[in-house]
């Protein structure tokens, strides 16, 4: 949800119909609600309504579509546009749709984009701070996540990974086994990614070390502000990893199977030998895509691939036990 033309249809395109960022300018605005329905995991399914932010439709999701748009929420993502000129309209909505939820769906997350940042002149992080006090305001006592981003770079895929992350079951099991896998590679890491959408589902790094991208909100205060800088790997861990690499590589992957489907062919795997590192992406499942991280030199690509393949029976039981035990 979000007043009309903060990109909310911009965003849904990008993430869920694979379309690149240059070919959004010629989507129309959206008319009441618009659903999609998006297969992760065997039986789960996203039922995703983007609803149309013009005044008329904002007051009717209110009053009369009420009980219809706020019933059976898992999570309420809301859109504010990083130059709007009317902040306080915004904000009288949001309020209003969180008294909405609140009173239907108690137990829905709520995320907070502050969308549109690669047209913010002054300094990001001032910008982003003060729009984030004035949600947090707004919110009260709800739990909440905020995130700052952009069609134009990895930060709308760290905050919609975070996003789907919540609504998976069990994710803790996917993390477990992603574990042995990585062990059976003697692996760095292992991340799942959804095979649409190239969003992270989990990975086999401890949730502690994780970044705030993928970490779920669980006080009042948790609160995610994008990183406009870089820190250097730490000299005692040659190995440590970037903390934008989820987001970066579901970007990246994500640009290279649009590449891949302008000249009619099909995106199946991809093998990186770097002088520092090995990755190999490969089919999981039939709704999933593993990535490999391997820093020893020693370890064959070819001996991932056979691990790979010998878990995809198990990740595939998951599945069909709707990520069990």
């Amino acid at each position: 949800m979000g007043a009309s033309g903060s990109g909310k249809t911009s965003m849904r395109s990008l993430i869920f119909s694979n379309n690149p960022a240059s070919s959004t300018a010629r989507l129309g605005a959206t008319i009441d609600v618009e659903q999609n329905h998006v297969r992760f995991l065997g039986d789960l399914i996203l039922n995703l309504w983007d609803c149309g932010g013009q005044d008329a439709f904002m007051d009717s999701y209110l009053t009369t579509q009420r009980s219809t748009i706020f019933q059976h929420v898992g999570v309420m993502i809301y859109v504010f546009d990083a130059e709007t000129r009317e902040m306080n309209k915004d904000l009288e909505y949001y309020r209003d749709c969180l008294d909405s939820l609140t009173q239907y769906s108690p137990e829905a997350a709520v995320f907070l984009l502050v969308h549109k940042m690669d047209l913010v002149q002054e300094p990001k992080t001032t910008m982003f701070e003060k729009k984030r006090e004035e949600v947090q305001k707004a919110s009260g006592d709800v739990i909440i996540t905020v995130f700052g981003t952009s069609i134009y770079d990895e930060s709308l895929y760290r905050a919609w990974s975070s996003i789907v992350h919540t609504l998976i079951p069990n994710a803790a099991v996917l993390n477990k086994h992603l574990n042995i896998v990585a062990a059976a590679c003697s692996a760095t890491e292992v991340i799942l990614f959804e095979r649409t959408t190239f969003l992270v589902i989990a990975t086999s790094t401890s949730s502690s070390s994780l970044p705030a991208s993928a970490s779920i909100a669980s006080s009042p205060s948790s609160i995610s502000s994008p990183t406009y800088t870089s820190s250097p790997p730490s000299p005692l861990d040659p190995h440590q990893m970037h903390p934008k690499r989820y987001e970066r590589t579901s970007e990246l992957i994500k640009a290279f199977k649009w590449s891949c489907s302008r000249v009619r062919e099909e995106f199946h795997s991809l093998e990186l030998d770097m002088y520092d590192f090995t990755a190999v992406l490969d089919e999981m499942t039939r709704n999933t895509y593993v990535m490999v991280v391997v820093h020893d030199p020693t370890i064959e690509t070819a001996a991932i691939r056979l691990n790979i393949r010998m878990a995809r029976k198990k990740f595939e039981e998951l599945q069909g036990d709707s990520i069990g035990t």
